[in-house]
């Protein structure tokens, strides 16, 4: 999942928010430095991750891909998982999208004199720009998978994945639609944060 759907299944505090993300910026060298707030969000971020990896509703829509970006896919899944989720979001929360962003990004900040570099640089800019409006749109989702490729450190062919979500995107949709109240199911069974 990307960051939308990790902050979504946070709690609404600030070492939550902060440890839900950490797990994309190399939060397992850091548990020894880390308070159990931190430590107990992170977890469940690699939770969140390994469902999600392992789910066949995700495995089915990477399949969708075309064969040159099939690598990929689960990178443009997570992008696209996020902007299904702004669509449905009433279905999942009754708080309004920018309430809970603006919430989220202020809960952010107070832990960016703690996060690595790297984590700082993405949440400052993810916060600053709000990506998530972007997300709004197919045309948002297709320039954040463009960037993206851009980022990729080896020729790569995933530029253009959009493609592939158009002409799946009804598909795409039905499965997020049934795969993400199983992913809110198994994180509240397994309650991490609160353990």
């Amino acid at each position: 999942m990307n960051y939308l759907a990790h902050l979504y299944l946070a709690q609404p505090t600030a070492d939550s928010q902060f440890g839900n993300l950490l797990g994309d910026f190399g939060g397992r060298r850091l548990v020894g430095q880390l308070p159990v707030t931190v430590t107990k969000a992170l977890d469940n971020h690699y939770l969140v991750d390994k469902f999600t990896d392992a789910h066949p509703l995700v495995k089915e829509a990477k399949q969708l891909f075309s064969p040159k970006r099939r690598r990929f896919a689960g990178v443009a899944i997570d992008v696209l998982f996020d902007h299904f989720l702004i669509q449905h979001w009433q279905k999942y929360n009754r708080q309004p999208l920018n309430d809970f962003k603006h919430t989220s990004f202020a809960l952010l900040h107070k832990r960016l004199p703690v996060m690595p570099p790297r984590m700082q640089h993405v949440v400052k800019h993810m916060t600053d720009n709000d990506w998530f409006k972007e997300y709004e749109t197919l045309d948002g989702v297709g320039l954040a998978l463009d960037n993206i490729a851009k980022r990729i450190r080896f020729t790569n062919t995933f530029a253009g994945a959009v493609e592939d979500i158009a002409r799946h995107y009804t598909e795409l949709d039905a499965m997020f639609v049934a795969f993400f109240p199983e992913l809110i199911k198994h994180v509240n069974q397994f309650n991490l944060e609160h353990a």
